[in-house]
């Protein structure tokens, strides 16, 4: 009982601020909170398992860069689509009609979460313990993981009721935009290549293209915002 807690601890702890935690907050914008927290739970139960049963598999056959470049394009798509205004009403019809919510908050947790610190911190639990701990450590990263980002959620919903959605939509756009750049930047950056000068310039050229664009998509929807 004394290893479950620790672990759970040290993960709520690493989870804290963390992109995922922030990107989940982000997403309340965009979907229900049943298959937000569902679609989270189950990428949570799945990449946990993963990397205490199989420790570092993922990472040994699927290049860094290449996750942080899917992850990347992730972000950058739920930036751009949280630019989409509506009235409350018409908002939960839109959102009624996601067939594939849980599906997408699974994909996008899922790719983000890949090679992270707490996956990190999950395999190197699993790899101390070893398997005649798996389950405990699995259940413990799960819950530590999974109590870290409701909290987040939670406060984010709160919040909700008391400011303007549109408001929260923009500050959606923002978190998600910065760490889809971010992600970018790192995926470039450990990309095999013996000459990384073009990181940066191509990071930045990408950043103020996208940035362009969602300006001019939210000029547009704030003009086709009824009156």
């Amino acid at each position: 009982m004394l290893l479950f807690f620790k672990i759970m601890f040290t993960v709520f702890i690493a989870e804290m601020g963390d992109k995922t935690q922030l990107m989940l907050v982000a997403l309340t914008s965009k979907y229900k909170l049943k298959d937000i927290l569902a679609g989270t739970a189950l990428a949570i139960l799945v990449l946990n398992g993963i990397a205490v049963l199989a420790g570092g598999l993922i990472s040994g056959y699927i290049p860094l860069w290449l996750i942080r470049l899917i992850a990347a394009a992730a972000f950058l798509f739920f930036a751009f689509t949280s630019l989409d205004f509506d009235d409350e009403e018409e908002e939960e019809t839109k959102k009624s009609k996601i067939s594939f919510a849980f599906l997408a908050v699974f994909s996008t947790f899922f790719v983000a979460e890949l090679g992270d610190k707490t996956q990190l911190t999950a395999i190197t639990f699993g790899a101390n313990e070893g398997l005649q701990s798996a389950l405990v450590v699995w259940l413990a990263c799960s819950v530590g993981l999974f109590s870290a980002d409701v909290l987040g959620i939670i406060i984010c919903l709160l919040l909700k009721g008391k400011t303007p959605a549109h408001l929260l939509n923009i500050a959606a756009f923002f978190i998600f935009m910065i760490f889809g750049i971010l992600t970018l930047h790192e995926g470039l950056e450990l990309f095999p290549a013996k000459d990384h000068a073009f990181v940066f310039p191509l990071t930045a050229g990408i950043a103020v293209l996208f940035f362009l664009l969602s300006t001019i998509r939210f000029i547009r929807n704030i003009k086709n915002m009824p009156t």
